[in-house]
């Protein structure tokens, strides 16, 4: 169910973390993808020790980051568990060195660091045969006996075995939300590969809030979910209704040594703008070394994001989306107020920043990080007619931000725009 909480949060944390951080492959889709066997895939529990795991530690770095909630995986496609639960023995404590309730661990730790908790759960079970024990609603069956993941052994489906095994996604689902204290999230992933009636979705849904009537629940439950969730290529335009989108800092969701290939600073702190600035909020993800330690690169990341944030904090939170794109070509969020815009700019502009349509008077023009005023004047206003004109900001000599540069335009009272043939429109976002 949809909380005021999220609805104001700008930066999730994501944190993908499992026996997959001791090889260098990716989380389950290695052996599904037959670039490793399953059999060598589940031999990383040997060297999965959690020797250095300090959730405290990262939840200190994630309110430096300015993250307001953090999302871990307690269990991924490959149904390793990172969390005691004592309806397999397919999990961390019982498998592998670590021989500790890592969920239990972190939810304690973002609870007293004051960040929202999630925790991501995988639907599907790749290595409980009862999840294939029936095929995708509408595929053909001759389709699926060539993907052992997705097909019921032997060629029959067994109805009985996929109730137990719903049964027990319930079941794991109950340990989390009831073993750990109070779960703000629950992200849910592999939906696609069942259909909303072979989940059993609307009751799934309704017996999750049995548990707590308070979690919100992202959308990948086949449509019975709380927010969308655009994952690595961010959104042209704002989804409708709340929204996250969630990436990688590299090009991995868990760590993998050989990815070298990480977004700089400048590259994350632009999609963040992109988000807030659409209506949504960024779901960052880490994915923490075997030992629990992050790679100083990601660190460094976090850091220079929360710097950012921090320089301009007024512009991110508690705002809302800005003007379109016809009105200004950038980015733009909105005050709770609606009495000031801010504008973001991600290059030095040569002469000034263009803005058109908005009817409100403009009382000053500032930088947001320096308190550099700017000089503004209009063109083309028709006073007559209710025609604003456009508005200059003369920005040649503007002080820009080693990142984003964000320009806070104070305006004599509530927004209202006039967006031709002399229509006035007041925000009611």
């Amino acid at each position: 169910m949809m909380q005021e909480w999220f609805r104001k949060a700008r930066l999730g944390i994501f944190i993908h973390y499992g026996i997959y951080a001791v090889g260098d492959v990716s989380e389950s889709w290695s052996f599904h993808n037959g670039n490793i066997s399953y059999e060598n895939y589940m031999k990383q529990c040997g060297g999965f020790t959690a020797s250095r795991y300090d959730p405290a530690a990262w939840a200190e770095l994630f309110k430096k980051a300015g993250a307001q909630y953090v999302v871990m995986t307690s269990k991924h496609h490959d149904g390793v568990a990172l969390f005691d639960t004592k309806y397999s023995d397919l999990n961390v404590v019982k498998k592998t060195p670590a021989g500790r309730d890592l969920v239990k661990e972190y939810v304690e730790a973002m609870n007293a660091a004051g960040l929202k908790t999630g925790i991501y759960f995988s639907l599907i079970d790749w290595s409980d045969p009862r999840y294939r024990s029936i095929y995708p609603e509408g595929a053909k069956r001759e389709d699926c006996l060539k993907d052992i993941y997705g097909s019921p052994a032997g060629g029959e489906e067994d109805y009985g075995k996929w109730e137990e095994f719903l049964e027990f996604n319930n079941n794991q689902l109950r340990e989390l939300m009831t073993n750990y204290g109070t779960v703000d999230l629950l992200w849910f992933d592999g939906d696609w590969e069942r259909s909303a009636a072979q989940w059993k979705m609307p009751q799934f849904r309704e017996y999750l809030h049995s548990l707590n009537p308070n979690v919100v629940l992202n959308s990948r439950m086949q449509g019975y979910g709380d927010y969308g969730t655009p994952e690595q290529g961010i959104p042209l335009y704002g989804p409708e209704g709340e929204w996250e989108f969630c990436t990688t800092i590299n090009d991995s969701w868990g760590y993998r040594p050989s990815d070298n290939d990480y977004k700089t600073s400048g590259q994350i702190i632009r999609m963040f703008c992109d988000c807030i600035t659409l209506g949504g909020r960024l779901l960052l993800d880490v994915g923490p070394k075997e030992d629990g330690t992050l790679d100083e690169r990601q660190e460094k990341v976090l850091l220079d994001l929360g710097s950012w944030i921090h320089d301009h904090e007024e512009a991110v939170y508690p705002t809302g989306k800005g003007l379109s794109y016809h009105q200004f070509l950038g980015g733009s969020t909105l005050s709770a107020d609606q009495q000031v815009l801010y504008l973001f700019l991600y290059d030095k502009p040569l002469e000034s920043v263009c803005v058109k349509g908005v009817k409100t008077p403009v009382k000053r023009v500032t930088a947001l990080h320096s308190g550099q005023e700017l000089h503004f004047s209009y063109t083309g206003s028709l006073p007559w007619s209710g025609i604003p004109g456009t508005l200059w900001i003369w920005a040649q000599d503007l002080q820009t931000h080693p990142f984003a540069t964000v320009l806070k335009v104070e305006l004599e009272g509530k927004i209202t725009y006039n967006l031709g043939h002399g229509e006035v429109v007041t925000n009611n976002d």
